[in-house]
């Protein structure tokens, strides 16, 4: 093989590694998203639990916006997430968007919580099956928080892993107004 054939082979293998290093990256941070709208509807249809300790499910939401985000009220990101969340929700909420937090705690700590930082959006409790889901749709580590966006139509449009910032929440809300 030639100097020149041997230089251009590996700068082709080495443009395909970096494109699919950076296509991972995408995926990662959510970018990419159009995870299936099967996958959407059952994370809509999944067992969960009112504060209140009834049964409970997301459909009731459909045809929104969702914002769902795992979370606990012993994870400090998550702690210090939701008050952004709640603005947002206020903002957000006449242009057909919903938060939904899917805590994996106990009802009451999750609802001194919700009173103490006066969340004003639904709150449900879920068990391992909640996490198994997170991991399904995209949290393959199985961190908290972890935030999916569902459009009206159920599909996972983006998946943000760890504490977010509101210009990315708000990047990623925008273009789905329009």
């Amino acid at each position: 093989m030639t100097p020149l054939r041997r230089t251009l082979l590996l700068a082709g293998v080495g443009g395909l590694a970096a494109a699919a290093g950076y296509g991972a990256h995408l995926f990662r941070i959510g970018a990419l998203g159009g995870l299936s709208s099967e996958l959407g509807r059952k994370i809509l249809e999944s067992r969960v639990t009112g504060l209140d300790g009834a049964p409970a499910s997301l459909t009731a939401y459909r045809g929104r916006i969702l914002v769902v985000n795992y979370w606990a009220t012993w994870c400090a990101p998550c702690r210090e997430e939701i008050p952004m969340f709640v603005r947002l929700q206020r903002e957000y909420a006449a242009k057909n968007v919903l938060f939904v937090g899917i805590s994996i705690d106990q009802a009451d700590k999750v609802r001194e919580f919700a009173k103490e930082f006066k969340v004003d959006y639904p709150l449900v409790i879920a068990g391992i099956d909640a996490m198994d889901l997170s991991r399904e749709a995209g949290n393959k580590a199985g961190v908290l928080p972890y935030t999916l966006v569902i459009d009206p139509a159920d599909r996972i449009v983006a998946h943000l892993v760890g504490g977010i910032t509101e210009e990315r929440m708000r990047t990623t809300l925008e273009p789905l107004l329009k």
